[in-house]
């Protein structure tokens, strides 16, 4: 039976059999070992990070004794959840989204990543409650996501689509919503990926895109 360390694009965790592409945690261990059942809390601290699946062979059980390990979809589903590149598996992305968090937000100077962790703490969450963001269609980057209208869909901008999020992969393709919106991505990554970061997709969002919207 899988374990309820899958992350959906609002930050809430769930079981679900598919592995996803990127793995990560939260700062830590916040389940309970011995029981493994979904926690109460949602992070042993502001350091969320997304991970790559393989790094210098290094193992561990599971949702043992050690973190708390999380698997995503893809890193656009690990943005909308709050969490960014890991410092030490993915240095250079870590510092490629740095670069244009900074540049997006208009910062005087580069920040450590654990300030970088505060900002985005502010802006992913309300307590234990996942905060959302009304803003402009128009003015969203490809990688951000949005919660469809009904509230029960989760919606990822690409080549002026928007493509339906599901555990194992984006599923279809839909016109990109206009006015008002809810987006799940906090803003201070919304400014990065405006600035050009480019963040990992899952295998089946190119299958969605049509030739021509990928050199639009």
């Amino acid at each position: 039976m899988p374990l309820p360390n899958r992350v959906r694009p609002d930050g809430a965790l769930f079981a679900d059999p598919t592995r996803g592409t990127l793995f990560g945690n939260r700062g830590g261990r916040f389940h309970d070992p011995q029981t493994q059942v979904l926690p109460r809390r949602i992070q042993a601290s502001r350091q969320w990070i997304c991970c790559v699946l393989s790094f210098k062979g290094r193992r561990h059980q599971v949702w043992g004794r050690g973190y708390t390990d999380l698997f995503f979809c893809d890193e656009v589903t690990a943005f909308a959840a709050g969490h960014r590149p890991c410092m030490e598996c993915r240095r250079r992305d870590a510092l490629a989204y740095r670069e244009a968090l900074v540049k997006g937000l208009g910062l005087a100077e580069v920040p450590l990543f654990p300030a970088i962790d505060r900002i985005l703490d502010s802006e992913r969450r309300s307590g234990r409650e996942k905060r959302m963001h009304r803003l402009p269609a128009s003015e969203l980057p490809e990688g951000a996501m949005l919660l469809a209208t009904g509230g029960d869909e989760f919606l990822a901008l690409r080549a002026g689509s928007a493509l339906l999020w599901s555990p194992a992969g984006y599923v279809a393709r839909r016109s990109r919503p206009t006015g008002i919106v809810t987006v799940l991505t906090p803003p201070a990554t919304l400014a990065a990926l405006k600035q050009g970061y480019r963040p990992l997709w899952h295998p089946s969002a190119e299958a969605l895109v049509s030739p021509l919207d990928r050199h639009a």
